[in-house]
Order: structure tokens, then sequence, then C-alpha cells
């Protein structure tokens, strides 16, 4: 692996949290990604399940996790099934863990070979009355594919239909949005190798440049840094692509006088940073784009302000909704009649703010929590507010990742990244 990984005994802890929401006599399963297909041999780079990396910290496919608390053997409450290797795999493919390198990564004891595994769940079968499965109820999921893991929940079901059915995936996300002092170093560890990124492009921006050209500048510092790369699709919008929320061509050549919006950021140990800033391709704002921005970064700053314990997220953005408001009637572009008619349903703002200011973040970048609960310290959160403005030929967005505090105001994991107008421009006259 490219990266440093946590301590084994971070992954013990967050087994011993999650099994002590299991009902008596459970049992838990995880199993890891696939390698999905291309066509012909090809495949996509293999990406790890991250709630069986957060159990375990096993980056390896076809690994599976079973937690069982009231195992009848000591060294079967919690278990490790690892892929098995040869000398022809080794060869082709580069060696995979052994059960030595495993224990040290994960902390589980007992490893055993894939080959292993139906054998020995049907000894655990009889000992369990309920399987915990891990379905995915994350509120943006979208998954048309079926994954190793429906595969797995299917046989099952067809197998074992005595059982009870409980899920694992509400106690991860409860579990998930409060972040280990390790998994924040992490995240730590991402941000600073985007700001490398970020300075590295501010340098290398001027009219001409091709939007794809900027972000082979950051693919580049990101992975001489120890990052896999991107800890997402990233979004390169010059001029107006800028006001396409997910523009992901980065296919334009970026002019004089246009902003360009990057909403760009490195992965580090499979853990995410998530960045935005809008700079000028010219390296100089011109007085209305200073004006926009200006408004932006002050929302930003204020709901900043707002990530403290106890705030409930559907809330924290109505408050934030009134401030964009102020702003946006400030530089004009709603009046007096457009707030008074308004609807909760429809807010003025939105027609220059569409999309939500936070969200947590860690392991996915839209990270594990569950919304109706208040936030709590520890957890991760973006905060990106944007005006869009289609008829003036750009959009701006900033975004910086913060940690919330015990008390006070939260810690920003970015904030040695320049935002400042004067800062930015200063670095891209240089």
């Amino acid at each position: 692996m490219r990266y440093h990984p946590i301590p084994a005994s971070v992954y013990k802890q967050n087994r011993t949290h999650f099994a002590a929401q299991l009902e008596s006599n459970s049992l838990a399963i995880f199993n890891s990604n696939d390698i999905y297909p291309i066509s012909a041999d090809s495949t996509l780079p293999f990406a790890q399940h991250r709630d069986i990396f957060y159990l375990s910290g096993i980056d390896q496919e076809e690994s599976i996790v079973i937690l069982f608390p009231d195992a009848y053997e000591a060294k079967h409450r919690e278990i490790l099934f690892l892929r098995e290797t040869n000398d022809h795999i080794a060869v082709w493919e580069g060696a995979k863990l052994t059960k030595k390198q495993a224990t040290e990564l994960s902390g589980i004891e007992t490893v055993y070979s894939l080959s292993e595994f139906e054998r020995l769940f049907q000894e655990l079968s009889t000992q369990c009355n309920r399987f915990y499965f891990n379905t995915n109820e994350h509120y943006r999921q979208s998954v048309e594919t079926q994954t190793r893991e429906d595969r797995f929940i299917a046989w099952c079901k067809k197998n074992y239909p005595a059982h009870l059915v409980g899920k694992s995936n509400p106690i991860l996300q409860k579990l998930r949005s409060v972040k280990a002092p390790e998994e924040i170093e992490q995240i730590q560890q991402a941000c600073d190798i985007t700001e490398k990124g970020f300075r590295r492009v501010l340098s290398f921006i001027q009219p001409g440049v091709w939007e794809y050209e900027i972000e082979a500048e950051y693919a580049h510092e990101f992975i001489r840094n120890r990052s896999k790369g991107f800890a997402y699709t990233p979004i390169i919008a010059s001029g107006n692509n800028a006001n396409v929320l997910h523009y992901t061509d980065n296919n334009q050549q970026c002019f004089p006088g246009d902003l360009v919006l990057m909403d760009v950021a490195a992965e580090y140990g499979n853990y995410s940073s998530d960045l935005t800033r809008t700079v000028p391709v010219s390296g100089k704002f011109t007085p209305r784009q200073k004006q926009v921005y200006e408004a932006v970064l002050r929302v930003k700053k204020e709901a900043t302000k707002m990530l403290l314990p106890g705030t409930i997220w559907k809330e924290y953005h109505i408050e934030v909704g009134k401030i964009m408001t102020s702003e946006l009637l400030q530089l004009g572009l709603l009046d007096k009649a457009d707030v008074q008619n308004e609807s909760d349903e429809k807010p003025a703002y939105k027609k220059f703010f569409m999309h939500g200011t936070s969200h947590h973040m860690g392991l996915d970048t839209h990270d594990y929590g569950l919304l109706h609960l208040p936030m709590e310290a520890n957890m991760v959160f973006t905060v990106e507010p944007g005006i869009y403005i289609p008829e003036e030929g750009f959009g701006l967005r900033l975004e910086d990742d913060v940690v919330i505090q015990s008390q006070g105001v939260p810690l920003n994991l970015m904030s040695s990244i320049p935002i400042e107008i004067e800062e930015i421009e200063t670095l891209m006259n240089a």
C-alpha cells in the first residue's frame, strides 16, 4: 500500500463499538467489494468497501469479516477470511496478505482462507438466531449494480431461511459519523496533499490552458505524495461550465477574464478530502467577480460558526439560507418581491444557490451520518456555499473541511489553503 496505515487498535475499537449494538446471539457479515469488469480482460481499479475497511483495515479484494460476540468459542467472535494465494498469483498480481500480515493490520487473530468460509459459516449458523446484513442505506445512494454483498445476502437467505435478519447500516451510520483522532489525522493528510495540488495549479493557470491540463497538474501532485489520486471525480469548470454543478467533462479551454471553479481533492488511505476553490484565469478578479466572491466567503465563514454540537442539519441549512438571501439582495440578484413571494418549499435563494451547504465527510466523500440526529464533536463536515449566475457567465463556490469541536468553532483542516482574494491573486502573479 502507498499510505501509512492507522493502528490496528483503532479497528479493534470500531469492532467493539459495533458488536455492542447487536442483538444477542447475532452474527454480522461484511464482504469486500468486487473488482468491476469493463470489457475483454479489463477491470476498474479495486476500491475496498468502506465498511469492511472501517472494521478491519483490510484493503484487499475477496475478503470477509464475521463478528459474532456470542460465539461458543472465543476465537470465532472475530473472524477474517482472505483470498488464497499461490506462486502463480504472486507472479501475475503480486503477493496477497499473509495471515500474519492481516492480523497485524486488523487486530483480528482468527484468519482463515476463503475456501473455508461455507463450512465454518454453516457451523456458526447453528449458534446464532439472527444475521446482520450490510445493505447500503445512505441517503444519496443510487446503486444499479448487484454487489458482492447483494449476492451473499441472496445466497444466505436461500440457504438459511429460518434465521432472523438485522441491519448493520444504521449502526455504522452512527459510529462512522464520529471520527477517531487517527481518522482525523488521515483526513488531515488528504487535505495537506490537496493543498500541494492547489498551490501547484495557482502558478500554472493562465489564459489558454485547458481544463484537463489543470486536472493533470492535480493528479501529478496527488500521486507523488502517496495518494491513490482523486477522492472523487474532479470538477474543473471554467466560465459558464461552473453553472453545471456536476460538470466533469473538463475538456474546455480557459479564456481571459473567466473564473475557473475547481472542486477537486485527494484521498489518503481511503479517507477523503473535499475542496473547492474558484480563481481568475487571468490572475485578477474583476470588480463584479470580487463582489460575488466576497459574498460567498462571508456565507462560508458564518455557516462554519454554526457547526456546533447539538446543531440539527436541516435547521442549519435553513439558517444558512437566510444569510445567503441577505447576500443575494445586496448583490442585486434578488429583490424584496422575490423574498415576499418565496415559500418554504421553494426559497428565493435557491435560484442562485441550489445545493446544500454541508455534508459528512470521511471514508466516503459523502460520508455516513444520520441527518436527523444532532451534530457531535469529532464529526467532519464540508462547508461549501456557492452562487451561480449563468446570465453573467460564471459560477462561484468555496469549500473547506472542518471538524466539530466539543467547545468553540470547528477546526478547519484546510485553514492553510489560500482562500482570501489578495493571497490568491498574489500567488497567481508571483
